[in-house]
C-alpha cells in the first residue's frame, strides 16, 4: 500500500510542476506578443533612434528628482535622526547621564552649530530648508503623543497624599525662579526681545522658561538611582508632578495672553479654557471612568477602546488649539483624565510610548537643534548674558526648591537633593522654548541661550546628587555583631 501511495503523491507533484511550467510559458509568451504588437503601433522618430551608446541622462535626472522629493527626504532624515539620537543617548547613559541629555545634544550636533558648520553640503542635503515644515509637523505629532503619555503617568492620588509639603515646595520652585526670570527680563528686553513683542509677553515667558521642571527626566533619574520607594524619591516625584500641572496651567494662560492681544480677548480665551477644563473633568472623565472599569481586570485593551482613547486625545488637542492655547496642553489634560486603573493606563502607555519616544520624539530634538545656532553667540557680551541666564535658572529653581523643602521639615541632604532634581529641565524646557520661538517671543539668540541652559541644568543633576551623597553619607546601621563587640570592649 505504501509504494502505491508514494507513487500517487509523486504523480500529483509532477502534474503540479508541469501545470506551473505550462502556465508560465503560455502567459509569458502572450505578454511578449502583446508588447511586440504594441511597439509596432508606435511612431518612432529618427532623431530618437538609438545611437549605440547607453544614455544615462534620463536615469540620472530621474534619480535626482526622486531623491529630492518630500517623502525620500523625510525618510532619510528619520533614519539619520533615530541612529544619531540612539547613539548619543547610549554614550551619555554610559557616563552616568540621563539618555535624554545625549538625545538633545544629538539634535544640536545635527543642526547648524556642528554639522552645518563642519559640512554645509551634507547638512543641506539631509536637512534642506524646504523640508523643515514637514519635519516640524511630524515632530509635533510626536510631542502630542508624548504629552498624552506624561498625563497618563501623572498619578494625582500621589499628589493628594503629600499635598501639603509637595504643593509648598513645587509652588515655591515656580514662583521664585519665575520672579527672578522676570527680573532678568528687565535687563534683557531692550537688547534681546523682538521688536514687535511687548515687555509683558517677554517677561512672562522668561519667567515660565526659568521655572519649568522636566517631570519625565526626573522620574527616570529617580528610577535609575533606585529611589522610587524612598522618602526622597516619593517627595521629588510628587513635587515634580504638582510642578508640571501648575506650570502647564500657567503656560496655557500665558499663551492665551500673548495670542489674544487685548485684555477683552484674553479674558474671553481664559474663560473658554476654564469651560474646556470643566468639560473634561466633569463630563468626559466620568464617561471614561465607566469604560475603565470594564478593562480593570483585562490584560489587553481592544482596538475599539484604543480608537476612543485616541479620539479623546486628538479632540482635546484640537479644542485647545481652537481656543488659542497650544494643542500640547489638550493632549496633557486628556492623559490626566484617563481612568485611574493602572492596568488600563499602563496598557495604553505601552502601546504608545515606543512609537513616541523611539521614532517621533527624536525628530523634535533635531528640529530644536536645527533652530539652535551657537554661532550666533559670537560676542563676549552674549556669553556674559548666557552666564546670567544659567545663574538665575539655578539660583531660582535649585535655591527655591531647597529652601522650601527645608522649611517643610526635610533634612538638609534631602532638601539639597530635591533642589537638584527640581532643577532638571530637559525635554519639557525644550517644549516651552519652541512654543516661545513659534510665537515670536524669543529671538534666535535667546532661544540658543535657553537651550544651552536647559542642557547644563539637566547635565548637572546626577553630579550634584553624587556630591551630596559624598558630602552627607547615610549613617550605616549598626549590626548586632558590632553591638556585641562594642559591649565586650
Amino acid at each position: 500500500m505504501q509504494p502505491v501511495f508514494l507513487s500517487s503523491l509523486t504523480m500529483k507533484k509532477n502534474r503540479s510542476f508541469l501545470f506551473y511550467i505550462l502556465i508560465i510559458a503560455v502567459f509569458g509568451t502572450a505578454i511578449w506578443l502583446i508588447v511586440r504588437k504594441g511597439e509596432s503601433l508606435q511612431t518612432i522618430q529618427a532623431a530618437n533612434a538609438p545611437t549605440g551608446k547607453i544614455n544615462t541622462a534620463p536615469f540620472a535626472e530621474s534619480f535626482s528628482n526622486n531623491i529630492s522629493l518630500a517623502l525620500p527626504v523625510l525618510l532619510l532624515q528619520i533614519v539619520v535622526i533615530v541612529v544619531a539620537v540612539r547613539m548619543f543617548g547610549y554614550l551619555f547613559s554610559k557616563i552616568g547621564q540621563p539618555a535624554v541629555v545625549g538625545e538633545i545634544i544629538a539634535g544640536v550636533v545635527l543642526g547648524p552649530s556642528v554639522l552645518g558648520a563642519l559640512s554645509p553640503a551634507v547638512s543641506a542635503f539631509i536637512f534642506p530648508a524646504s523640508s523643515l515644515n514637514n519635519l516640524q509637523f511630524i515632530s509635533q505629532v510626536g510631542l502630542i503623543l508624548f504629552m498624552f503619555v506624561i498625563g497618563l503617568e501623572l498619578d494625582i492620588s500621589v499628589i493628594r497624599k503629600q499635598a501639603k509639603s509637595a504643593v509648598i515646595i513645587s509652588h515655591a520652585s515656580i514662583i521664585i525662579p519665575y520672579t527672578l526670570g522676570m527680573c532678568l527680563a528687565l535687563f534683557m528686553y531692550k537688547a534681546y526681545a523682538p521688536a514687535n513683542i511687548s515687555f509683558l509677553s517677554f517677561s512672562l515667558f522668561m519667567g515660565i522658561a526659568m521655572s519649568i521642571t522636566a517631570f519625565p527626566v526626573l522620574a527616570r533619574i529617580i528610577k535609575e538611582r533606585n529611589l522610587t520607594k524612598t522618602r526622597l524619591g516619593i517627595m521629588a516625584i510628587t513635587c515634580a508632578a504638582s510642578d508640571d500641572v501648575t506650570a502647564w496651567c500657567i503656560l496655557a494662560a500665558l499663551i492665551a495672553i500673548v495670542k489674544a492681544g487685548t485684555s477683552v480677548s484674553t479674558l474671553f480665551t481664559i474663560g473658554l479654557l476654564l469651560a474646556y477644563v470643566l468639560l473634561m473633568l466633569m463630563v468626559i472623565r466620568p464617561l471614561l471612568k465607566k469604560l475603565g472599569h470594564i478593562y480593570n481586570k483585562r490584560e489587553t485593551v481592544s482596538k475599539s477602546m484604543m480608537a476612543i482613547v485616541f479620539m479623546v486625545m486628538l479632540l482635546s488637542a484640537y479644542l485647545t488649539e481652537l481656543i488659542g492655547v497650544h494643542a500640547l496642553f489638550g493632549a496633557f489634560v486628556a492623559g490626566v483624565i484617563m481612568p485611574d486603573e493602572m492596568n488600563f493606563r499602563q496598557t495604553i502607555i505601552d502601546k504608545i510610548e515606543d512609537v513616541s519616544l523611539v521614532l517621533l520624539l527624536p525628530l523634535f530634538f533635531v528640529f530644536t537643534g536645527l533652530r539652535t545656532q551657537i554661532g550666533l553667540l559670537n560676542e563676549a557680551s552674549l556669553w556674559i548674558t548666557f552666564g546670567w541666564i544659567v545663574f538665575v535658572a539655578v539660583a531660582g529653581k535649585f535655591g527655591g526648591s531647597t529652601i522650601a523643602a527645608k522649611i517643610t521639615g526635610q533634612t538638609w541632604k534631602d532638601s539639597l537633593s530635591i533642589g537638584a532634581l527640581m532643577n532638571t529641565r530637559g525635554l519639557m524646557e525644550l517644549v516651552v522654548l519652541n512654543i516661545g520661538y513659534d510665537l515670536g517671543i524669543l529671538s534666535p539668540q535667546v532661544f540658543t541661550m535657553m537651550v544651552l541652559m536647559a542642557l547644563i541644568t539637566t547635565f548637572m543633576t546626577n553630579p550634584a546628587l553624587n556630591f551630596f551623597n559624598w558630602l552627607m553619607p547615610e549613617e550605616k546601621a549598626i549590626s548586632s555583631t558590632e553591638i556585641k563587640i562594642a559591649t565586650k570592649v
